[in-house]
């Protein structure tokens, strides 16, 4: 994707539906809105979330499963999909040891903007782009023991 896509580091990189569904919902109300600061430092009532940050702030690395839930956070919680692409790439640009790496940005626009995946059902704030909760991600993998290993 990075050789092929010249904007593969922002969301001009967007699937097509996605980008269309994504504007849609741009103005849908959100549970939570936090500034790029709080997200950094880890400042979100989601304790899954807030894990996974702390682990890639303190060790450069964060499980893949849970960088997949990171990113699809921080765009229901960013003001814009753009905002929440820039956010993503500047935390993981900033803080992975594989910042700047072409599978970070794949692992961004796939889970951001839709880039090779496909439509899902839509929804509030995400449109057509697959969304994950705190919910279905402890059912697929043990939240519990990682948020412990994570200082929560």
């Amino acid at each position: 994707m990075c050789a092929m896509k010249p904007n593969y580091d922002n969301w001009e990189c967007a699937a097509p539906w996605a980008r269309k569904t994504l504007i849609e919902h741009t103005g849908d109300p959100r549970t939570h809105r936090y500034t790029l600061k709080q997200l950094e430092r880890a400042e979100t009532a989601d304790d899954l979330w807030n894990a996974a940050q702390r682990e890639m702030v303190e060790t450069g690395w964060m499980h893949g499963y849970m960088r997949m839930y990171w990113a699809k956070k921080i765009l229901e919680w960013a003001p814009d999909p753009a905002a929440a692409f820039e956010w993503a790439v500047m935390l993981n640009d900033r803080f992975e040891l594989d910042g700047r790496d072409a599978s970070g940005y794949a692992g961004i626009a796939w889970a951001i903007v839709g880039r090779h995946d496909r439509p899902w059902f839509n929804r509030p704030v995400f449109g057509m782009v697959r969304s994950m909760t705190s919910t279905s991600t402890a059912k697929k993998f043990d939240a519990a023991s990682y948020m412990r290993q994570h200082n929560l």
